[in-house]
């Protein structure tokens, strides 16, 4: 159902690009704190009417552990000032690494009372900070040389608008690019043209 529902809200949003492949449920997810019924699992579950609230003192964390290392192109955050308000966030940190003890920031960016989908481009030799609209793939990449990678991924929410406490955090993405596999063994063909395109379906 989770799957069918995320599938659902790709589609509706016209987050789907081509280029990228979400991974999100590749990896496990973790929370610093959270109020009750208002868990980790709903950062995940295909649906922006539901939320993520923290419950402690900032910074509040979302931890993104891989089993391998994995390429990052893009984060995408749904975020509802409108409904939200003081528990919407206004500085967000990115960290990235093999694990907890050796994180370092590769985006720090600033929120003005957003209301819906927020791309963080994640590689490293982006201007930090950058945000993009939704659908614009300009800044992810498909050469993995230009493309972050790592095992563990960090959100840390700093400081929420209106000086609020706890945070919201509606929905979180995680995409990594799609990769020919043609041209990764160096072959100088791909097998993504509308000639071959034409035999992937069996009738």
């Amino acid at each position: 159902m989770v799957d069918e529902q995320m599938e659902a809200a790709l589609t509706e949003n016209n987050q789907e690009d081509k280029n990228l492949r979400e991974v999100g449920h590749l990896a496990v997810w973790s929370v610093t704190s959270a109020k009750p019924g208002n868990g980790v699992e709903l950062l995940r579950d295909g649906r922006t009417d539901t939320f993520w609230q923290s419950d402690g003192s900032q910074p509040h964390l979302i931890n993104i552990q891989f089993q391998k290392k994995t390429f990052l192109s893009e984060l995408h955050m749904y975020l509802d000032y409108k409904l939200d308000e003081s528990y919407t966030p206004s500085k967000i940190s990115i960290r990235a690494g093999t694990g907890c003890h050796d994180l370092k920031e590769i985006r720090l960016v600033e929120l003005e009372e957003p209301s819906g989908w927020v791309v963080v481009p994640l590689r490293p030799a982006e201007a930090e900070g950058a945000v993009h609209p939704p659908g614009d793939s300009s800044a992810a990449s498909n050469d993995p040389t230009q493309t972050l990678k790592a095992f563990f991924l960090q959100v840390a929410v700093l400081t929420n608008h209106q000086n609020g406490r706890d945070t919201h955090v509606r929905e979180i993405r995680i995409y990594s690019p799609r990769t020919d596999p043609v041209k990764a063994l160096g072959l100088p063909c791909s097998l993504n043209t509308q000639e071959f395109s034409i035999y992937t379906t069996l009738r």
